[in-house]
């Protein structure tokens, strides 16, 4: 039953696949990939997109670009300059597996074609495989996202209750399939994920000027409860922060080698982790997302007591390292988007 209803739905929106590409044609967004597009600049572009705006990504690719025009040019790069290039967009696992990647890639006598094969490489999950190896080579295959999953979900007026955003890619998957354009997999693929965001959004859809409204159950019938997907309770977290600064000099804690979010990172230390520290006034109060976290930071003004040697300083938490930084050298130093936020705004204020 589930492949008819997919074979029906199917030959309903194949219909729309050429009213889809001339809206993509017309309305797409002129962003820089696009406009010189290359195989090199989709995949750092894939990479930036990942969870973060476009809005976001764009003056981070421009400076990219300029920095690490290549695969070669980034593959030759030391991990700290990838890192400060990175820094703001957080996840800096991307980065890194970016880098990885690129020293891949530049010992390859070609270029890898097919989806199946660019997930073997660091990084690369199903969704970037497939917009790589549509956009860049042609390959039939099909991109889901969120925006993709949100399109279909209206298009097929489907209320089923997905548990995961997983779930509901898997779900979809055959209709995607489906409704690719086989002869312009990379642009129907652009066009979709194009839709999603500036037509189709999560709220306030513009059902009256989609070009899929022919075929779409949703328009105008409660498109924005589509997809349904459970998602996870929000976790709020309280952290408290110190600025210990002695002669010029602010204490900051890096990341350890091996870990897994922070590795390499600096950061203002946790007061947890100093207990001798004597904290003073609150000098900020920032608050960020990581996950289904809402962290609350507050920062205080703090002082350590006057021991012999370096016996109030403990030693670094999680195999870290403790760092006393010049500020006027602040700017050298690789920090978390947020922590170089709140830091600026700390120093202004003085």
């Amino acid at each position: 039953m589930r492949e008819k209803s997919i074979s029906a739905e199917a030959t309903k929106l194949k219909k729309l696949r050429g009213t889809l590409r001339e809206w993509y044609g017309r309305h797409q967004r002129p962003l820089p990939w696009r406009t010189e597009p290359s195989l090199y600049r989709t995949v750092v572009s894939e990479f930036m997109c990942q969870q973060t705006r476009i809005e976001t990504v764009l003056p981070y690719f421009e400076r990219w670009m300029l920095r690490f025009p290549d695969f070669i040019a980034l593959a030759k790069a030391p991990e700290s300059d990838v890192l400060r290039a990175w820094e703001g967009l957080g996840y800096y696992s991307r980065a890194r597996n970016l880098h990885r990647l690129a020293k891949e890639i530049e010992g390859m006598d070609a270029p890898l074609r097919i989806a199946a094969d660019w997930k073997k490489l660091p990084g690369i999950g199903p969704y970037t495989a497939a917009a790589v190896a549509s956009i860049a080579f042609g390959e039939p295959v099909p991109v889901i996202d969120g925006n993709v999953v949100r399109v279909l979900a209206r298009v097929r007026g489907d209320d089923t209750e997905f548990r995961s955003n997983q779930e509901a890619v898997d779900a979809f998957r055959p209709l995607a399939e489906a409704f690719l354009d086989p002869r312009h997999p990379g642009d129907h693929n652009q066009a979709m994920m194009e839709l999603g965001a500036t037509v189709c959004r999560k709220s306030k859809p513009a059902c009256l000027i989609c070009p899929l409204r022919a075929g779409c159950a949703s328009a105008g019938n409660e498109a924005e409860k589509r997809p349904r997907i459970v998602r996870r309770a929000t976790v709020k977290v309280d952290v408290k922060r110190l600025w210990i600064e002695r002669d010029g000099h602010l204490l900051l804690h890096e990341g350890a080698p091996n870990g897994r979010r922070l590795r390499a990172i600096c950061e203002l230390p946790l007061a947890d982790d100093i207990p001798a520290a004597q904290p003073g006034e609150q000098l900020h109060r920032g608050v960020r997302a990581i996950t289904h976290h809402r962290i609350t930071e507050e920062i205080f003004r703090a002082r350590l007591p006057q021991l012999p040697g370096t016996a109030a300083l403990p030693s670094p938490p999680r195999n870290g390292q403790w760092h006393w930084v010049p500020l006027r050298h602040i700017d050298a130093v690789t920090l978390s988007g947020p922590h170089r936020k709140w830091i600026e705004a700390i120093l202004e204020d003085r």
